[in-house]
């Protein structure tokens, strides 16, 4: 299958316009359980330009209600993003801390053995910490904010390598 390179300068000028805002093209899923996934996934839409309409496993967005569970939940656009069968879309890797690049994800989670249950894009790396790992977000709006600062029990880090066509 064909595969370009995933546009992380467009992914990244896509999370520095609409982190503190939305983008009227898309519902606003705040009141629905949180916006995270649903704004990361916009901006791997726009560094990669290609959905996946595979119906229930795909990822991607007509509407409000014609739209992926990967697209606005996490574990979804985790299964999504690192699916072993190869199929259209952008696809990641899990990845140390020391491995992320703007444009990549990581994927928080607040309790103990509970779930991953939030998803900021990198969009400044400054050093190896966290401390120094700067992120975009909804649900708590954020850009250029320290991963440091989100009290996370743990941190699952996806790095995009590319796109299939």
């Amino acid at each position: 299958m064909p595969q370009k390179s995933y546009d992380r300068p467009a992914a990244l000028a896509y999370a520095r316009k609409w982190a503190l805002g939305r983008n009227p093209a898309f519902l606003d899923f705040e009141n629905l359980g949180g916006d995270c996934t649903n704004f990361i996934s916009q901006c791997v839409y726009a560094g990669s330009g290609v959905m996946n309409f595979t119906p229930t496993f795909g990822w991607y967005y007509k509407s409000a209600d014609n739209r992926a569970p990967a697209w606005s939940g996490v574990p979804y656009f985790y299964n999504f993003l690192t699916r072993s069968k190869v199929s259209r879309g952008p696809f990641a890797a899990q990845v140390s801390m020391g491995e992320l690049e703007p444009g990549d994800f990581v994927q928080l989670r607040f309790a103990p053995e509970g779930p991953f249950v939030h998803n900021p894009v990198v969009v400044a790396v400054l050093g190896p910490g966290p401390e120094q790992i700067l992120v975009a977000a909804h649900s708590e709006d954020s850009d250029n904010r320290p991963l440091s600062t989100y009290p996370y029990d743990a941190v699952r880090c996806l790095h995009i390598l590319g796109v299939r066509l």
